[in-house]
């Protein structure tokens, strides 16, 4: 399943940037607004959000001085879906793909192949929820896998805390490798979220990153109230490779 989900974001990349998008760049603004999750429009039923202004700025039905009505869109619902699967760049998906491909199919074997994409899909459920609730008047669509990925990462660290994972570390013009606890590497991915995603809102403007941090912890607080529930059974498991 973890290569099923691999591949379906993957595709999903590919027809989003057939009409307008770059391999490198990502898909138009317009896809993104279209089929990314818009907090506005969860938190407002029934009101849609479009491109104007020459598709330089989203608004909204309902907003002060916004009139008329957007073209159809898709169901909202069904954008909270398919925002787990569309990404920004090749570099958000290449990101978002290699964590997952690393640390899922341990968590995969521990669940099933039933369980494991119930728990995925329900994971970025709960991190888009976490984001909109901290934004819930944000017109900036949120996509990526990351949110589902997150819960993927929580369900690991509990499972596999003292796993020896093989980690690159950049040092400005050098690099070196070492090995980590899974316990200490994802801990720190946790608390930096937490400690990005607080300053974000200390901030009078907000982060202006266009990164979901609250979507990273939401998924990753999920991932570690639920693994009991979700998982069968724990193997031990050779050391995982993660480039950083």
């Amino acid at each position: 399943m973890t290569i099923a989900l691999v591949a379906i974001n993957v595709v999903v990349y590919l027809i989003s940037i057939r009409h307008g998008g770059s391999f490198f760049g990502g898909p138009t603004e317009s896809v993104t607004v279209r089929w990314g999750a818009i907090p506005y429009e969860l938190t407002h039923p029934g009101e849609h959000c479009e491109l104007v202004h020459q598709g330089q700025v989203v608004a909204c039905q309902g907003q002060r001085g916004v009139f008329g009505t957007p073209a159809a869109q898709p169901a909202t619902w069904v954008t909270a879906f398919t925002s787990m699967f569309l990404h920004g760049s090749f570099l958000h998906i290449f990101g978002n793909m290699l964590f997952l491909a690393i640390f899922g199919p341990n968590v995969e074997d521990a669940m099933g192949r039933v369980r494991y994409p119930i728990f995925y899909l329900l994971g970025g459920l709960v991190a888009l929820a976490a984001q909109v609730a901290v934004s819930p008047d944000s017109t900036a669509p949120t996509l990526g896998a990351s949110g589902a990925i997150a819960a993927v990462l929580g369900g690991y660290i509990l499972l596999y805390p003292r796993a020896r994972i093989v980690t690159l570390i950049f040092l400005i013009f050098f690099f070196t490798i070492v090995e980590l606890p899974a316990i200490a590497l994802l801990g720190f991915w946790f608390l930096m979220n937490l400690w990005l995603g607080i300053a974000g809102l200390a901030s009078p403007l907000g982060s202006s990153e266009g990164v979901a941090y609250f979507a990273h912890i939401g998924g990753f607080a999920f991932g570690l109230v639920t693994i009991r529930a979700f998982a069968r059974r724990r193997r031990p498991r050779p050391p995982a490779l993660l480039g950083a």
